[in-house]
């Protein structure tokens, strides 16, 4: 009988500490904070994502909080309640280039986040003006660079500011190739890709999502894409990387819960959000978007993260850009 007793006692006792252990409530709604303006590729992939995971975690509201290049949203992830119901979207700007370009940060991109998944990976791609390319003969990268040299100062790019992802890579391909060539910042991508298609820029390092549909009509040609390898959406492309050897820089996003959240509550997060991630309809749904999906372990995205900070410092430092 004492021996029933005390086992009668031990399955309590494990069934409260169960009990006691932080998890995703199933019966509240997981709030997803998305630091950017509703439609463009991050949001989209948000929405995907919310819908993939909600038999495994229940209803995941987006909320959109743009505003100051991202830090905004941001900052409202890293000073939420650490219990599993507020998430949100880590990206290259507030977690890379941001803690950088900005004097002052309201939250530390380092400290004050729990990985859960890398979500997306986009190549960026150097475009030229189709005309322009074709008038100066410029064909490959191999070429782009033996113009520069041969005609020093004559050529320029364009961005969507100081600081920005097309700025920084610009930076990254002149210092690597050993060329000069003007930046022109402009107000945002969009602008500067109608600078790039009207020819008053040269070329642009741009988002391939919204370069694609330039290089489809023959607008703009692609001389090669930022990552390592060659991208499924864009096969015939070769990479910068096969002239410049080891130049990698693309655009991706991820993730994350507030600092402090429980290991549990994280690892049940990564293990319905990384099913969805590699699910079909997913791939199919970010394909349209020229997204590649990154499933990774929270460890995995974290030294990512990391090794990301530490490559945009130096960047941001050659670039000269700052924002106060």
């Amino acid at each position: 009988m004492t021996r029933i007793n005390t086992l009668r006692r031990a399955a309590l006792l494990s069934t409260l500490a169960l009990a006691a252990l932080p998890s995703v409530a199933q019966n509240k709604p997981i709030r997803l904070i998305v630091p950017y303006a509703a439609g463009g590729p991050i949001d989209v992939t948000a929405r995907v994502l919310a819908e993939g995971v909600k038999d495994q975690l229940g209803t995941v509201i987006i909320e959109n909080k743009p505003g100051a290049g991202g830090n905004i949203g941001a900052d409202a992830v890293a000073k939420a309640p650490h219990d599993g119901l507020t998430i949100g979207i880590a990206a290259t700007a507030t977690h890379a280039v941001n803690p950088w370009l900005y004097r002052k940060m309201p939250f530390d991109a380092a400290r004050d986040f729990a990985p859960i998944t890398q979500m997306v990976r986009v190549p960026n791609v150097l475009v030229m003006n189709a005309d322009t390319a074709q008038r100066l003969k410029i064909a490959t990268v191999a070429d782009l660079i033996a113009y520069a040299k041969a005609n020093p100062a004559k050529l320029n790019y364009g961005s969507g500011g100081n600081g920005s992802a097309g700025h920084l890579a610009g930076e990254m391909f002149k210092a690597q190739a050993g060329i000069f060539a003007l930046h022109i910042p402009y107000n945002g991508g969009n602008p500067a890709q109608l600078a790039l298609l009207s020819g008053q820029v040269d070329f642009n390092f741009d988002n391939l999502a919204t370069a694609a549909p330039g290089i489809r009509s023959g607008k703009l040609r692609a001389l090669a894409v930022t990552t390592l390898q060659r991208s499924p959406a864009l096969p015939e492309v070769p990479p910068v990387a096969d002239t410049l050897k080891g130049f990698a820089i693309d655009t991706w996003w991820g993730l994350v819960a507030p600092a402090g959240t429980p290991a549990d509550v994280v690892a049940r997060l990564n293990q319905a959000f990384v099913a969805a991630l590699q699910s079909d309809e997913t791939r199919q749904r970010f394909a349209n978007l020229l997204a590649e999906p990154v499933p990774s372990t929270s460890a995995q995205f974290g030294a990512f993260m990391q090794a990301e900070l530490a490559k945009y410092q130096k960047l941001v430092k050659a670039s000269g850009a700052q924002v106060d």
